[in-house]
């Protein structure tokens, strides 16, 4: 069975599903989402990024949006998927965040193995998963965000334990795309051109684009996305004003912000603050 959280104040997605969703990249497709794949009884028989992966029983395979996957074989899986909105939306620890060791800050495929012990502990963080997924109230949201942050902290301690990395090839299209989204939560704030990042990487603008071609955002889209998601954490999350607002995240003018937001969210700072206010 299939359970989805949507809040549509901040477009925040959450998923549980089970190997009926794997089942969707029988042909390799990009993820989109944020990823954890839990294998129980038996293997599942994946090709991640075009290198074939059998995630043992018992095992967490976590994957960045973009990432390639393709599902080979395999039964009774967890699906656990999120996007941007949904987790990334909150101020977090550089380990636990979005470009923490389990995602953009690792470049390799990072892989957890449960002992018997860590098994119960994360069927039971799993059924408080479900239970929440079914109490629909004001504080859902913010319940689901605290149990996602309790599963990367739990796996991210059980990876720097045993260090369950797989190596992937150094030269690849992915390991650049996680290095520049990297660079980008880190000086999103200051930097808005891509010109800065492409220093950063030791590559050519134009290189970069011709390596995101296959993704539907430029490497420009990312970094306005970058920002106006940070945007929409500080209306949701604070009361600063737009002009506030505007100065953290790196414009001198609030009016240039307002139009950037407004493209990508199709409302103006304040619209969506009314929205959220009137959505609760």
């Amino acid at each position: 069975m299939i359970r989805t959280f949507k809040e549509f104040s901040t477009d925040a997605f959450f998923k549980i599903g089970n190997t009926s969703n794997l089942k969707s990249f029988f042909k390799p497709q990009q993820v989109e989402l944020y990823t954890f794949i839990w294998s129980h009884s038996q293997p599942i028989e994946l090709i991640i990024d075009s290198i074939p992966l059998a995630l043992e029983p018992n095992s967490i395979l976590a994957l960045t949006p973009i990432q390639y996957l393709q599902y080979i074989e395999g039964e009774n899986a967890i699906v656990y998927q999120f996007n941007r909105e949904f987790y990334c939306i909150k101020d977090h620890d550089q380990e636990v965040s979005c470009v923490g060791m389990l995602f953009f800050g690792n470049t390799n495929i990072p892989i957890i193995h449960l002992d018997t012990n860590e098994q119960q502990k994360f069927k039971t963080l799993h059924e408080v998963f479900i239970d929440e997924l079914e109490t629909e109230d004001n504080i859902q949201a913010e319940m689901l965000r605290m149990l996602m942050a309790r599963f990367i902290i739990k796996s991210t301690r059980l990876l720097k334990a045993k260090e369950g990395v797989i190596e992937t090839p150094k030269s690849s299209k992915v390991d650049l795309l996680r290095s520049y989204n990297f660079l980008v939560e880190q000086h999103f704030k200051t930097e808005h051109s891509v010109s800065f990042y492409a220093d950063q990487l030791f590559k050519s603008p134009k290189t970069l684009s011709n390596n995101f071609a296959k993704l539907n955002r430029s490497p420009l889209q990312i970094i306005h996305q970058r920002i106006v998601l940070e945007t929409k954490r500080l209306l949701t999350y604070t009361d600063k004003t737009a002009k506030e607002i505007a100065y953290e995240v790196g414009f001198d003018d609030a009016s240039h912000l307002s139009r950037l937001f407004k493209k990508y969210t199709s409302q103006s700072p304040s619209e969506f603050k009314k929205s959220i206010k009137s959505s609760h």
